[in-house]
């Protein structure tokens, strides 16, 4: 069955969200979605999420999921956001990977014994192979590490949501230099992907418009193997993991990898407000 599936462009970080709707039943999943955030300011707004909401209630859907693929380093979630003000029976869910990328960041936070490292920051904690539904959809989630170690694809009906573990063709695949992640991982993860029927409709988590085109968030498994530039078919591994490395060695940190990694391991939410009823942030220096 083909999910009915209504894609949101954040500009600021180059991110896509989704709403997927089950038609039959009008249930819906929210994937990925952005929370905005000012760097300059340190505030935090919602317009971005906002506009998922309305959307949601605009159709009339029902949100049952509030997906992650992965812990983001390049935007803030709004999941939390999402499920304590308006979906508070909707399960916000990414895959069990995320104790990994937990136990990595609370020693570069010093976030102290006290923050959990076992996931429970999230309702539910999905494993490789793990079914589920939207309404009358069905589901299946495929673990993809190599960028992170709890990155995640959603295989929705025909529609398949890949996380940063694959951009458009011309865009390539995501870095591999992150804590957990790692090349040759990453490269096997996508070989999986790429065993879906090539009609699958994937649809990526970023597209920052390469050589100036339109941004564009929609493609399919065919089009992935014949034409992605870093990992199209011909390429092996070995290949792949040397352009990679290569490659990684010259990006810069996301300008937001500090405050999204501790929101996004939180699953969202922001730390508590400390005596004078003000929440902060870290920012480890000399450490990333």
């Amino acid at each position: 069955m083909q999910p009915q599936v209504q894609a949101f462009h954040h500009a600021d970080t180059g991110t896509w969200s989704y709403v997927v709707a089950d038609p039959a039943t009008r249930t819906a999943a929210i994937v990925d979605p952005v929370l905005d955030f000012d760097a300059k300011s340190g505030r935090t707004s919602t317009p971005s999420a906002q506009a998922l909401l309305d959307h949601v209630r605009n159709q009339g859907l029902q949100v049952r999921w509030l997906l992650e693929t992965h812990a983001h380093a390049d935007h803030l979630s709004a999941a939390h956001w999402l499920k304590s003000q308006h979906f508070p029976d909707a399960t916000l869910a990414i895959g069990e990977g995320i104790r990994d990328v937990q136990k990595a960041f609370r020693p570069i936070f010093n976030l102290g014994e006290h923050f959990p490292i076992d996931g429970s920051q999230f309702d539910h904690l999905f494993a490789d192979g793990e079914a589920f539904t939207i309404g009358e959809l069905d589901a299946r989630v495929i673990a993809a590490p190599g960028h992170t170690s709890d990155s995640n694809a959603y295989l929705i009906g025909d529609a398949l949501f890949t996380g940063d573990s694959l951009f458009m063709p011309d865009g390539g695949t995501a870095r591999c230099d992150f804590p957990g992640g790692d090349a040759a991982t990453l490269y096997r993860s996508i070989q999986r992907l790429f065993e879906l029927p090539e009609n699958t409709r994937v649809f990526v988590c970023h597209d920052y418009g390469p050589g100036g085109r339109e941004v564009r968030c929609e493609t399919t498994i065919g089009e992935q193997k014949r034409g992605n530039i870093h990992v199209r078919d011909g390429v092996d591994e070995a290949g792949f993991v040397t352009m990679r490395k290569a490659r990684d060695a010259t990006l810069a940190m996301p300008a937001l990898i500090l405050p999204a990694v501790q929101v996004n391991i939180r699953a969202g939410a922001l730390p508590e407000a400390e005596d004078n009823g003000v929440r902060y942030l870290k920012v480890p220096l000399d450490r990333i």
